[in-house]
């Protein structure tokens, strides 16, 4: 049994506080959410100063950070943590650039001989253009930097694009890939990889992937449809050897890797790697994940993950739908009042962007809820969720109503 501080405050690390709150023995979360209060002990301070999250492990007796959004980790609170003697699940702040640099993660690739989108990294308008008139529509365009899952465009509007680039400053144009999307998650510790179960997320804000792009409108997991050596494919493909280029780059990767990948008429390529669990396939994958969660991130930690058994996965389905506030991903309207039904074995709220004000539980963010459902298949799982999700009471809120759905 362990001590652990948690960093985070939206769906995810609710999720993941739900998984580490029922394998350690205290846990401690900065800054947290009113869904994390009921896990652990919240503390006030901001996940991205090292110096402040380095005192408060070593307050709270903390035997393993994890660090859960991606901002500090490039801003070195991973580095901060391990050079004070405690051990750490998150990347450094170098090899975070995986999900803080589009264009390194790029380069890596290439190094690495890991198939992806052919892309151009532009700096100039100029640049921008002749990339997009070289890969022609659909037109992608990714903002460099760390964009809250909101820096990708893809639009066949030509001049859409040239502005989201313009905006931006240095972007990532790349190929358009066809075919259906795939999140593998590998837990690292810098040699070893475990991949956790594939999951599909929709990343448009409407009902048959119409509108904009969000940060993840809902999830499910397993993949009925996905071949059953995915995993296998993606970690000799991928996993394994970005973690060989980074160990050959002197940054080994040790945290969680996560693989975004389209199935296309060519194979499989990376859409993106991002540097931590993702919203909101995490909240689906954890919810079947058997094995205790907190000693296979400590062992990551380690560097000890080679000694671990193979992890053990419920029987069934799980499926996540997101209740976000109108306006998202535009500007959500904040403040609404927002009252959860009990959660039960099958059936549950994650919250995300969730606030009080004066006792009540309001709206906060863009992204409030997540509802994970549970089932033998796809379809319970799917009906399990939205039942639960019925008995949710937010006027101000959303979500979509084909999560999971036949396609």
């Amino acid at each position: 049994m362990t001590t652990v501080l948690l960093l985070g405050s939206g769906g995810r690390e609710h999720a993941l506080g739900r998984a580490l709150a029922a394998s350690a023995e205290t846990l401690h979360v900065a800054p947290g959410n009113p869904g994390l209060a009921s896990l652990g002990t919240l503390h006030n301070i901001d996940a991205c100063d090292p110096e402040a999250v380095v005192a408060l492990a070593r307050q709270a007796g903390a035997d393993l950070v994890v660090v859960g959004p991606e901002a500090p980790l490039v801003a070195g609170v991973a580095d901060a943590v391990r050079e004070a003697g405690i051990d750490c699940f998150g990347p450094s702040a170098a090899a975070a650039r995986l999900e803080g640099s589009k264009a390194f993660a790029k380069d890596v690739m290439r190094a690495a001989g890991v198939p992806t989108a052919d892309a151009r990294v532009c700096e100039t308008p100029e640049q921008a253009a002749a990339a997009l008139d070289a890969f022609g529509p659909p037109y992608v365009v990714k903002n460099d930097g760390l964009a809250a899952g909101k820096g990708v465009v893809v639009t066949t509007d030509r001049d859409a694009a040239l502005a989201h680039a313009a905006a931006c400053g240095r972007v990532v144009v790349e190929e358009f890939l066809d075919g259906p999307e795939v999140s593998l998650f590998a837990v690292c510790d810098g040699t070893t990889a475990v991949p956790l179960l594939p999951a599909q997320d929709f990343k448009r804000v409407g009902d048959g992937d119409a509108g904009s792009n969000t940060g993840g409108m809902g999830a499910y997991c397993p993949l009925p449809w996905a071949p059953d050596d995915l995993a296998a494919e993606v970690m000799a493909q991928v996993v394994d050897p970005t973690l060989a280029e980074m160990r050959r780059r002197g940054t080994p990767f040790t945290g969680l890797l996560y693989a975004g990948l389209a199935l296309t008429s060519r194979g499989m390529r990376v859409v993106e790697f991002n540097a931590r669990f993702g919203d909101p396939e995490t909240q689906a994958v954890l919810a079947l994940l058997a094995t205790p969660l907190a000693p296979v991130l400590l062992a990551a930690a380690r560097g000890e993950l080679a000694e671990l058994p193979p992890l053990a996965w419920r029987d069934g389905a799980a499926v996540v739908v997101v209740e976000a506030a109108s306006g998202y991903p535009g500007a959500p309207v904040l403040g609404g009042s927002v009252e959860l039904p009990a959660d039960v074995s099958d059936a549950w709220t994650i919250q995300a962007g969730t606030g009080l004000a004066d006792g009540q539980l309001v709206a906060s963010g863009g992204r409030v809820l997540g509802v994970v459902g549970l089932g033998e298949d796809l379809e319970a799982a799917r009906e399990r969720a939205y039942a639960h999700l019925s008995q949710v009471r937010f006027p101000d809120g959303f979500h979509r109503t084909d999560i999971g759905a036949p396609h």
